[in-house]
């Protein structure tokens, strides 16, 4: 079997309704809906997709299949994942690829097998479970009272955790993970995500008040760049830090945050950042060696697949971006995912695609 076909298709994402935002100093939801699916078949009638929906995605993606991913890819087997996954990280050393772009083509070709098989991809994993508890990861909301208010919900929707993304001010965010955990009393998992706001000296104040609240785990306070930095924050803080969600090199980097001490809870594993789903599944193999946590980063079903794969990871991560909570439609009322049915991985329904996709969407369950 050859690949014989790379194509690209712009979709339509919605944009969120209503907008919701991040930390200080951070862009929110997108205003307008951009996206892509990368489209990869063979000469036997085999084919895989992936989604990339990110700003900007169909002209970034167009422009990297045009340039550079058709060509490694025409004439290739597709079950040779291994062999292309290593390509990709040669193409990146000269073309500086973005993150999130180095996983598509894995994520392609899992779907691809996934359909061959006639199996879920979760299954050809290898599969550990066949549920997982999820949690509410909130956006960043304008009061106290509102995230009380969301925590509430989520709750009572079945959600089994909360995790904040705050302001961005480590005195307010404390303040506000101090109300929190009074809100909800000593039983429900809480985490916290800094997203990268913060030097060492503000972070390392912001997790000594995350040890006394007894928070689960405590995430990306700081820019992912300096593993020292992180070192230095695990040696004064007691909350668990769970890292490299966005730095570079998947395993290869996740390594180093080990190395130095610096992932006392565990390392992100995911589709989107880590390179796929090959290199998830690597970052996961890891984190077990050294009997840490490889905690699954993102609402998609990519990294439902993975959730259902992975051994030592412990929620399905499920954004609420609303003060009125709508449980996400993969989360059942006693806050469970349940693996998916189909074959491949799928694309999900919220999207707008042509009739060439459709085959490929997920079917309500």
């Amino acid at each position: 079997m050859k690949i014989t076909h790379v194509e690209v298709h712009p979709i339509d994402v919605p944009a969120a309704e209503p907008p919701f935002f991040w930390r200080d100093g951070l862009s929110g939801s997108p205003s307008v809906g951009d996206g892509a699916v990368l489209h990869i078949g063979t000469d036997e009638g085999a084919e895989g997709v992936a989604v990339f929906a990110r700003p900007g995605a169909a002209v970034t993606l167009r422009d990297l299949v045009d340039r550079v991913f058709r060509d490694e890819l025409l004439g290739a087997d597709p079950f040779r994942r291994e062999w292309l996954w290593h390509r990709v990280w040669e193409l990146d050393r000269i073309h500086e690829l973005p993150l999130p772009t180095l996983g598509l083509i894995d994520v392609a070709l899992w779907d691809l097998a996934g359909r061959v098989h006639d199996r879920p991809v979760w299954q050809l994993l290898g599969g550990f479970r066949d549920a997982i508890p999820a949690y509410a990861s909130t956006s960043t909301f304008a009061t106290t009272e509102e995230f009380l208010s969301v925590a509430d919900q989520s709750l009572a929707l079945g959600y089994r955790g909360i995790k904040l993304h705050a302001w961005g001010d480590a005195r307010r965010d404390a303040a506000l993970c101090q109300a929190l955990r009074d809100h909800v009393g000593p039983d429900v998992p809480l985490m916290y995500d800094g997203s990268a706001g913060f030097d060492l000296p503000d972070a390392i104040y912001l997790g000594r008040a995350l040890s006394e609240a007894d928070y689960l785990w405590y995430e990306e306070p700081m820019r992912e760049f300096s593993i020292s930095a992180y070192q230095r924050l695990a040696e004064a803080v007691s909350v668990p830090l769970l890292v490299a969600e966005t730095s570079d090199g998947a395993h290869m980097n996740s390594a180093d945050f080990i190395k130095a001490g610096a992932a006392t809870f565990g390392v992100r594993a995911g589709t989107t950042l880590r390179g796929g789903i090959t290199g998830a599944m690597r970052t996961a193999h890891l984190a077990d060696a050294f009997r840490l946590r490889a905690e699954v980063h993102g609402s998609d079903i990519p990294n439902q697949h993975l959730c259902m794969a992975i051994s030592n990871t412990t929620y399905y991560e499920s954004l609420v971006t609303a003060t009125t909570v709508v449980r996400e439609r993969h989360v059942d009322e006693h806050g469970l995912v349940h693996a998916p049915t189909g074959p491949g991985i799928a694309l999900p329904l919220d999207f707008g695609y042509g009739d060439a996709l459709k085959r490929f969407v997920e079917q309500p369950r």
